[in-house]
């Protein structure tokens, strides 16, 4: 597989096959804002930046956090009941 470098502009489709994610999973990141794209000539261009920040294991531990704290939240309420 080749390298991401960081200050190069990739299409959707090889953000998909870096990500090893669906094209329909590529469309719900930029839809959502988890990916920042830009749009040129009708298509999305990703800056290889953005692909390396959303595979950083910072973001993973981010993500773990915030799903713990959200479960817990959840547990919570549903113990009020």
């Amino acid at each position: 597989m080749p390298e991401i470098h960081p200050n190069e502009l990739y299409s959707s489709k090889e953000a998909k096959e870096f990500l090893k994610v669906s094209t329909s999973t590529i469309k719900r990141y930029l839809k959502k804002g988890i990916i920042k794209a830009n749009k040129i000539g009708g298509r999305y261009k990703i800056l290889g930046k953005e692909l390396l920040r959303l595979i950083s294991p910072k973001v993973e531990n981010k993500a773990t956090k915030v799903y713990y704290k959200l479960k817990e939240k959840t547990q919570k309420v549903i113990e009020k009941w």
